[in-house]
């Protein structure tokens, strides 16, 4: 089941090259599919990478004839070119190691291990994914509220926040316009993305239909 479908003695050929390149796509499929199920907000352009990635990298080791250390000092030099990018989470950065993972296997002709990695690491990742402890950390959001001078924005909205957000805290205050308004700048995470204009309309009840925005937490990201 582990062993290489490529014949060491007779070499690479053109059956065992097409059958590991469409399992490569195969599986990338998959990684994509599955990043797709555990990500809602997943990003289009790199569930096209995960599809891509696995072929791209098992065409490398072949071409460096199966030699995993020559093929990773050649994948190594991609580094030269450098191109921006958005910066991902770890979370995707797992998706990404999956997909070279399964081009490193399929390369080498071990397709039972590359089938094996893939439903094991996916079926690992949905798990954790439908865990309530390890799911996907729902957006921050960055919220700003005018109120007027006489209203006391330590107590206003506490009730508002405790019925729509799962988590919140003023980081920001400041007046504006010569003193009679107050600035509020909260960072929040709502329980229900769907009840947002709900949740505006309360808070504009409450500050006399002043200026509300709520807008994505630029710096919300996830690190290693």
């Amino acid at each position: 089941m582990f062993s290489s479908i490529i014949d060491q003695t007779a070499g690479l050929t053109a059956q065992s090259a097409i059958f590991c390149t469409l399992t490569s796509a195969v599986l990338g499929f998959v990684a994509a599919f599955l990043y797709r199920l555990n990500n809602p907000r997943a990003s289009k352009n790199l569930m096209v990478t995960l599809v891509v990635l696995p072929i791209l990298v098992q065409s490398v080791i072949m071409l460096v004839n199966g030699s995993v250390g020559a093929g990773l000092a050649v994948m190594g030099a991609f580094n030269l070119v450098r191109f921006r990018s958005a910066p991902g989470t770890s979370r995707e950065l797992c998706y990404v190691f999956l997909a070279m993972g399964i081009g490193l296997a399929t390369g080498m002709g071990f397709i039972g291990f590359a089938v094996i990695i893939t439903l094991a690491t996916g079926l690992i990742l949905a798990l954790l994914g439908f865990t309530p402890a390890f799911g996907i950390v729902r957006t921050a959001k960055l919220l700003r509220v005018l109120i007027p001078e006489d209203v006391d924005y330590i107590t206003c909205f506490k009730e508002v926040f405790a019925e729509y957000t799962t988590r919140c805290r003023l980081i920001m205050s400041k007046t504006v316009s010569m003193g009679t308004l107050y600035e509020l700048r909260y960072e929040l995470v709502l329980k229900n993305a769907d009840r947002e204009k709900e949740f505006l309309d309360k808070i504009r009840v409450i500050n006399g239909n002043l200026t509300v925005s709520c807008s994505i937490l630029t710096d919300n990201h996830e690190e290693m």
